[in-house]
């Protein structure tokens, strides 16, 4: 058993370390900078490396005992033991696709893994100015132009879902053959984790991924969706879990139609 964490107090932690790691980020984002490709042909630059230093050293100091998964170290072989079920998962800059297109659409994300399980998550939207953060059971917020107000999933609007979907990485034909026979009113893009803070904040209803992600991609935005009464299962039904082999992810869908959503709203709405 691990002894209990005042995460009230860590996420005040947390989100200092996203927005260090921010700040970094966007130093980088005005200059003219280089793109590297890694060993899975996924992009890199100075700013991704530099976002996660900054916030494995606010994490060493937060909780040392810890271990962090993070993106980039990863990447360079560094795969800590999760054996203990509870970690952090990091991705300091998560939609590089969207920094290197300058549109924006990147973020910083940070959560807190126990048991299989995100309990606390941060995203950080820079170059929009938006923080998404919760901590699941007690609930989640967004904080943009120096107001903080609580977010809460929607119930889905009579004309139907308003899906949001991967800008980047999609496949359009696995998409309309997952969303045949609902009732769908708009199809939105929108790039890295920011889709899962949408469903989190009542702007959008359902987000399927039918592609390729890793836990740290997903990881903050679920915890705050969570938090904010939504769930991310696998699309077989079964629960997203994290601290898997290769920290890979099944396709899975995320909606606001959590464990806490009265069952007579679940049962009227049909997913």
């Amino acid at each position: 058993m691990h002894p209990a964490l005042d995460l009230e107090t860590l996420l005040n932690g947390v989100v200092a370390a996203a927005r260090e790691a921010g700040e970094a980020i966007l130093e980088v984002y005005a200059t003219d900078f280089a793109v590297r490709g890694k060993d899975d042909a996924s992009p890199v630059t100075v700013a991704d490396e530099r976002a996660e230093a900054l916030i494995l050293r606010r994490l060493a100091a937060l909780t040392p005992n810890v271990p962090v998964v993070a993106e980039e170290a990863v990447a360079a072989g560094h795969v800590p033991d999760v054996s203990g079920g509870r970690f952090w998962l990091v991705d300091p800059l998560d939609g590089t696709k969207e920094f290197i297109g300058r549109n924006g659409e990147f973020t910083v994300n940070i959560a807190l893994i126990e048991a299989g399980r995100p309990v606390l998550g941060v995203v950080l939207a820079p170059a929009l100015g938006r923080l998404f953060a919760g901590i699941v059971g007690r609930g989640a917020w967004v904080e943009e132009a120096g107001r903080r107000r609580d977010i809460r999933c929607r119930a889905v609007s009579a004309e139907g879902l308003t899906v949001v979907a991967s800008r980047s990485h999609g496949d359009a034909t696995a998409l309309d053959t997952f969303l045949a026979g609902r009732k769908v009113a708009d199809l939105v893009n929108a790039g890295s984790s920011l889709k899962l803070c949408l469903v989190a904040a009542g702007e959008a209803d359902l987000y399927p991924r039918l592609g390729r992600t890793m836990e740290w991609d997903i990881a903050a935005g679920h915890a705050v969706l969570a938090a904010a009464g939504g769930r991310v299962q696998c699309v077989t039904g079964a629960a997203l879990t994290y601290g898997k082999p290769g920290f890979e992810n099944p396709h899975f869908s995320a909606d606001g139609l959590g464990d806490e959503v009265d069952a007579g709203e679940r049962r009227s709405t049909r997913y």
